[in-house]
């Protein structure tokens, strides 16, 4: 990384709070979720059902809006659907009245989510000079992990100002969601230069074909096949607030959960994206494997809520380490007419890898208890960082 540095353009600060916006609208709903299941007595298997599907149909969607975006070589038009969409959903969350109510809420939420993060995540590369790349999602994804902590905090601070009262609570959620907007609307301008893969093709073929997965190289594919193994590790933060809970946390302060892990996301994203613009990418993220190892290992002993909470900071800290730098490298890893469908492709791999990981989750927590879930966790994060560890010795990596 000897190339001149730039700065880190202003339309990426605008995405960083579109993110931050939207994801403390989404987190405020979130963090009253883990309660609303306990009191309605929904097993721990239909909650891996819930936060799986949930997370799952946002990641296939991605699929086809990445690869639509580099077919049109529009990103932005895309993006302002699925952020839309998220904001006109917020207001069924406050208006539920069953867990069925909740669960088409979070799926169609999801689905706009699915929509928004690919051409969002290529847009990012399409801004930005290659030598602040990592700087930039690092940027993007401390304010994304700054709304996740937000969120909770207005979501107790609310839950105390208005007596508890949760429809009431979540209508704040509408607030954010609409600022999200209008910073995406009016602060982001597309580069009139994007190539479209129909103009860098021969044939106009339709979006997602053969011909385009082709030219993505060996080195996407193994970042590819390294995060979905490494998602098999990372089931949904749901059960993070449940293993605290478990041990004695009042469900009350439940959404202190989110609100730790999001403080140290938010505090560790941005450093570690500056210093993977200096330092060997794959190493670094090396390290946030590890972290994930150890976060795993302490939720899993944890005796008490408090060793529990120190289990979720280091979650926090690994999803630092990871998160902005696998963008980073998808990024680098795929020509720049098809980085819609690269991140599309990566967040598909994810997105299954979540779903079967909260499914397994939850299966193993009801039938052989919370330890094993984690320790199973740390298994399948230990064998992607020995797949990282071999891959830097591969002719793809290099």
């Amino acid at each position: 990384m000897t190339e001149k540095r730039g700065k880190i353009p202003s339309g990426i600060w605008a995405i960083g709070f579109v993110s931050l916006f939207m994801d403390a609208s989404s987190e405020l709903v979130h963090a009253l979720l883990p309660a609303l299941y306990l009191s309605l007595g929904v097993s721990m298997a239909a909650v891996g059902i819930i936060e799986g599907v949930a997370e799952a149909t946002a990641a296939i969607t991605k699929v086809f809006s990445g690869a639509l975006s580099d077919w049109l070589g529009k990103r932005k038009l895309l993006a302002v659907a699925g952020y839309g969409l998220a904001a006109l959903t917020k207001p069924l969350f406050p208006l539920a009245q069953s867990v069925e109510v909740i669960f088409a809420a979070r799926f169609i939420d999801r689905i706009g989510k699915g929509i928004r993060g690919a051409p969002r995540d290529a847009l990012i590369a399409d801004i930005t000079p290659e030598s602040v790349r990592g700087a930039a999602y690092g940027l993007r994804q401390s304010l994304d992990a700054a709304g996740g902590f937000i969120g909770p905090i207005l979501a107790i601070s609310l839950m105390a100002l208005l007596a508890n009262d949760i429809p009431l609570v979540l209508w704040f959620a509408v607030i954010p969601a609409i600022l999200c907007m209008l910073f995406l609307i009016f602060g982001v301008q597309e580069p009139d230069n994007i190539q479209s893969s129909r103009q860098k093709g021969k044939k106009r073929g339709l979006p997602l074909n053969r011909a385009d997965l082709v030219q993505l190289s060996g080195r996407y594919w193994l970042i590819v096949v390294i995060g979905a193994l490494f998602a098999l590790a990372r089931f949904s933060v749901a059960f993070l607030a449940l293993r605290a809970m478990e041990l004695g946390l009042p469900v009350g302060l439940s959404p202190l959960v989110l609100i730790l892990m999001g403080i140290v996301f938010s505090l560790s994203s941005y450093p570690v994206g500056l210093l993977a613009d200096r330092v060997d990418r794959g190493k670094l993220l090396a390290l946030g494997f590890i972290a994930l190892i150890i976060a795993e290992l302490l939720l899993a002993n944890a005796t008490h809520y408090g060793l529990a909470l120190a289990g979720v900071a280091v979650w926090g800290i690994h999803l630092g380490m990871t998160q902005g730098l696998l963008s980073t490298l998808v990024a680098d890893s795929a020509p720049g007419h098809l980085r819609g469908t690269a991140f599309g492709l990566f967040n598909l791999a994810n997105g299954i890898a979540l779903l079967i990981a909260s499914l397994v989750a939850g299966g193993l927590w009801q039938t052989l208890g919370a330890s094993v879930t984690f320790y199973a966790g740390a298994t399948f994060a230990a064998t992607a960082l020995v797949l990282l560890l071999v891959s830097f010795r591969s002719k793809h990596w290099a």
